[in-house]
């Protein structure tokens, strides 16, 4: 598990290629440990190499076929590769796995996003709330969902923006900006 040690020291200081490398190795020491290739597809998506990922991906559900954590990992590459179909898909089978796991839930309301399905986002992000209510950064993406739906959303946008400010996260100020234009509003 040394490599394994080592590895993650590298991701804190996002040196994705050495964090590869070491969990090579620890594959090579320990191949049914579905875990260490999902960190490894998270380094390669960190490189944008998502076909690796991907393939780290199914080798982990080989190993673990209900491990949710692979299947969210998987579902990230996807979405990075504009398959947002084949993402949705993933998160899904996640949440399947584990319906309280936020982060699927986030990543899929990402995808619904992308696509311009605003509605199922604004309820993915909202489920991601009801387990966490300090997931700062999903409010400021319902908030965004509820922008681009329109002026009857714009009091929504501005509560969520609000919340994340409560939170002390930083809302980008094109964000803002497009927000105050948008609503007619300062606040």
């Amino acid at each position: 598990m040394a490599y394994s040690i080592r590895a993650e020291a590298f991701i804190n200081n996002r040196q994705f290629d050495q964090a590869i490398s070491n969990y090579t190795k620890a594959i090579e020491i320990n191949p049914n440990i579905a875990g260490l290739y999902t960190n490894r597809a998270i380094c390669f998506c960190e490189i944008g190499q998502y076909d690796k990922a991907i393939s780290d991906c199914n080798k982990a559900l080989e190993i673990n076929p209900s491990f949710a954590v692979a299947y969210n990992e998987r579902g990230i590459a996807y979405r990075h590769q504009g398959q947002h179909d084949q993402a949705i898909s993933d998160y899904t089978k996640a949440i399947e796995i584990d319906p309280k796991y936020a982060t699927a839930y986030y990543n899929r309301g990402i995808s619904y996003a992308d696509k311009g399905e605003y509605d199922q986002a604004i309820s993915d992000y909202t489920k991601v709330l009801e387990i966490n209510p300090r997931y700062a950064v999903a409010y400021n993406n319902r908030g965004d969902c509820y922008l681009q739906k329109g002026q009857y959303e714009y009091d929504k946008s501005w509560n969520d923006i609000n919340k994340v400010q409560e939170l002390g996260r930083e809302i980008p100020a094109e964000f803002l900006e497009e927000l105050r234009k948008a609503s007619g509003r300062q606040n």
